[in-house]
C-alpha cells in the first residue's frame, strides 16, 4: 500500500477572543506567528496551506499565503481540518495552530517519522494531561469520514474524536513545544521565556 503524500495546514480561522487581538499577526521569531509556522511545515510538506474563515480571506497576512476556506465556519478547528480533507481528499495533513511558538524542528521531525499511516491520526500526548493533542497532528485521508460522522453528530471537538478513534500516540520530544498562548499575560510570558533560549 503506497503512502499518502503530506500536505501542510496552519490553523489560522480562531477569533482570538481571549488574547483581544490576532494570535495569527502576533512577532515571536520577527516575523508573524502566522507566517513562522507556515515555514516551518513547508520544510516539511509536499504543499503548505494556511487555514481561514470566509471573512479572513483578505487578512494581509493572510492573504499572501496559498489557503483553504472553511466550508463550515463556525465550528472551531475542525472546520478547517475538514476542508482541508474535503479539498485535497487524498493526501494526509500535518495540521498544526498558528499559536504555538514554543514549536520545535525535532517535534515535527519526530511526528513524521513515526507516523502510522494505518492509523486515522498521529499525534502527540499532552505533557499535561496524556490526551492526544489534535493540533499538531498527522490526519490521514481516512480520518475524513470520521470527520464528517463528527460534525453531522453535532460535535466539534478533535481532540475527543482522536480519543474516540484509532490513534498512534507519541511521547513529546520536547516538553514546552505544544504550549500554546491564548491571552496578553501568557504572550508576555512566551516573548520572555524565547527571548532567553540559547
Amino acid at each position: 500500500m503506497s503512502v499518502p503524500c503530506l500536505f501542510g495546514l496552519v490553523l489560522a480561522g480562531g477569533a482570538s477572543r481571549r488574547m483581544g487581538q490576532d494570535k495569527a499577526i502576533l512577532n515571536y521569531h520577527g516575523k508573524s506567528q502566522l507566517q513562522w509556522s507556515y515555514e516551518s511545515l513547508k520544510e516539511f510538506c509536499e504543499r503548505t496551506f494556511v487555514s481561514v474563515r470566509p471573512d479572513q480571506r483578505e487578512e494581509p497576512t493572510r492573504a499572501q499565503l496559498p489557503q483553504i476556506i472553511d466550508l463550515e465556519p463556525g465550528i472551531g478547528p475542525i472546520a478547517g481540518i475538514s476542508a482541508a480533507l474535503t479539498t485535497h481528499p487524498d493526501v494526509a495533513w500535518l495540521v498544526l495552530a498558528c499559536d504555538l511558538p514554543f514549536l520545535s524542528r525535532a517535534t515535527l521531525q519526530n511526528l513524521i517519522a513515526r507516523r502510522d499511516p494505518a492509523r486515522v491520526a498521529t499525534a502527540y500526548r499532552s505533557t499535561y494531561d496524556g490526551l492526544p493533542e489534535p493540533l499538531c497532528a498527522i490526519w490521514e485521508p481516512t480520518s475524513a469520514a470520521r470527520i464528517g460522522e463528527w460534525i453531522a453528530a453535532g460535535k466539534e471537538c478533535p481532540r475527543k474524536l482522536l480519543i474516540n478513534s484509532d490513534v498512534a500516540l507519541l511521547d513529546p520530544v520536547d516538553t514546552y513545544a505544544l504550549d500554546n498562548v491564548n491571552t496578553q499575560q501568557e504572550r508576555e510570558a512566551a516573548g520572555n521565556r524565547i527571548a532567553v533560549q540559547p
